[in-house]
This record gives C-alpha cells, structure tokens and sequence, in this order.
C-alpha cells in the first residue's frame, strides 16, 4: 500500500492540472459565454493560472464570468492578480469567502455551513443572511482586492447588475456578493425579457431568485470525488459539482480551475478543473473539437 502512495499522489497531481472544457447548451442564453471560478491565484499555481487564461483566450469568448475566490486570503499584497490583464474578453465576478478572509479553513468552514442553515434566510422573498456578518470578514482587505481586480480589467459586482450585449443578445448579470461573509445583499432588478444570470459564490447560499440560469463555485467539485460521494452528489443529496434545480432555476455549481493545496500542491481524483463553455459557437466547437450536446458535455482540453 506505501508503495501506491507516490503514485497515487503523482496521479491526484497531474489530475489537478488536467483543465476539462464543459459545454452546457441553455435555451435562451448567449452564445459564448466562458465561466469559470475559484483560482486562488499563488506562486504555486500561478502557471496553471495563466494557462486556463490561456484556454479561455482561445475560445474567443463572448464575454467571462468569474465566481470569485481569487485569493488564498493569506495575501500580504495583490500582485499576482495582474494576471487578468491578460483576459481577451469583457470580464464580470463576484468575490468568495477567501477573498474575505471568513471561512478558509475545515473548522470556520464548517461553523459557516452550519450558519447558512441555521442564522440565514435563503429564500428571495426574506433574503438575509446579514446574520453570518459577525465582524470576521476582512472587509479592507477585499475592498482592496475589488479595486484591483478593477484595474486589471475584471469588474467586480457587489450586490450590483449589469446590463451587456454578449453573443448578439441582451443578458443582465447579478452578482451577490459573499454569503459566508454576511456580505450577501441582492439588487432589486427591474424586470427584464433579457437573458438574467445570477452569480454567487457559494451555491448553498443562493435562492430562488427570478433567473434564467445561476452560476456558483466555492466546493471544487469535491475536490476528491471518491464513488460514493459522486453517487450522493449525481442524485442530488449533495451538491458538490454538476446541475441542480432550485424551483425551476437551473443551477450550475462548478468544479473550479485550481484547488485547496496540500502542501503547495493542488491534488484532485476524479475531479478535474473546468472551464465551463455555455452555448458555444460553431467556432468554438471546432476549437475543443466537440459538438454541442444536452446538458451537460466534457471535453478534455
């Protein structure tokens, strides 16, 4: 059994590097859209990062959303994220817990989800989960995170729409700001025959809100998806990685580009990162060499 170990750790290695394309086909959606989310860009994975930029600059996007999480929170200053200068496309996010410094490891993790199901109101009617803001989010630190993503070009939503033309049509972005951080306020939107994408960070925190599609983050997918978990999150039980449903509102929760590290390493099994493609152009298809497929489609970049 020692003898597996370095291999099995050399697999969960490459496996957390293997960057998947996965297509979702939305009725009503622009085409082109690229979603990705959670890159805690660091020295360590600063190289993937670029990468999956990369990718996504290949695809030719109509436009990038972000789901937030773009840093470790350990961060004495935000050089790193000048990586987003190199983005192609009109870029949109919302920042995660990380980026407040709440809930970043297994202990105030867990006493934040259990706060979201006992001192949160979910519902879109009561929406309030004001109750997580305890004082512990560090919010200069992301007041100082927004404003320099905003000067690389990613122009962060808090508790803010958008109205854009993307992919030849309308579409309104709202971006929540972080639920775990109590920081989670949603817009008034006035209404609108446009395509409406919710982002949030983490998907337990979101609801059932007037939208055409919700995009969340925050889990990795799991980040080591053994088959009995997978089996709990296929049907639903869990909600790790994949499409959900929230009274008719069809949720994508994503596995994310990078990952929680182990000793400065990302490892994955049976997890990989993704860039998520939605309604993708012909163009596009020919650039992943795919073709376009019911909810929702992989594709090994």
């Amino acid at each position: 059994m020692l003898i597996l170990l370095p291999s099995m750790t050399g697999y969960m290695a490459w496996e957390g590097r293997a960057v998947e394309v996965t297509v979702l086909t939305i009725d009503g959606a622009p085409e082109g859209i690229v979603y990705i989310t959670d890159p805690h860009v660091r020295a360590s994975n600063i190289d993937h990062v670029r990468e999956v930029i990369s990718e996504v600059n290949r695809l030719n996007p109509s436009l990038v959303l972000i789901g937030g999480d773009f840093v470790t929170g350990e961060e004495s200053d935000f050089a790193s994220q000048a990586v987003w200068r190199s983005l192609d496309a009109p870029t949109y996010a919302v920042l995660g817990n990380h980026d407040y410094r709440v809930g970043t490891d297994s202990r105030t993790g867990i006493e934040r989800t259990l706060a979201v199901q006992t001192s949160a109101d979910v519902t879109a009617a009561g929406y309030d989960v004001s109750g997580l803001n305890d004082g512990s989010a560090d919010t200069a630190f992301a007041d100082g995170l927004a404003a320099t993503l905003e000067e690389n070009g990613v122009h962060v939503l808090r508790n803010d729409y958008a109205k854009v033309s993307a992919g030849g049509k309308d579409l309104v972005i709202v971006g929540v700001d972080d639920g775990w951080a109590g920081m989670a306020d949603p817009p008034d939107v006035p209404a609108t025959d446009a395509f409406t994408i919710y982002l949030i960070h983490e998907p337990s925190c979101r609801a059932d809100w007037d939208a055409d599609l919700i995009l969340a983050g925050h889990t990795h997918g799991g980040q080591f998806l053994f088959p009995v978990i997978k089996q709990l999150n296929d049907y639903g039980f869990i909600e790790l990685a994949g499409m959900f449903d929230t009274n008719g509102t069809p949720t994508y929760v994503s596995r994310g580009v990078c990952s929680a590290s182990v000793a400065g390493v990302d490892l994955r099994f049976n997890c990989r990162p993704e860039i998520v493609l939605i309604n993708p152009t012909e163009e596009q298809l020919r650039t992943i060499g795919g073709s376009a497929a019911p909810l929702p489609e992989t594709g090994a970049v």
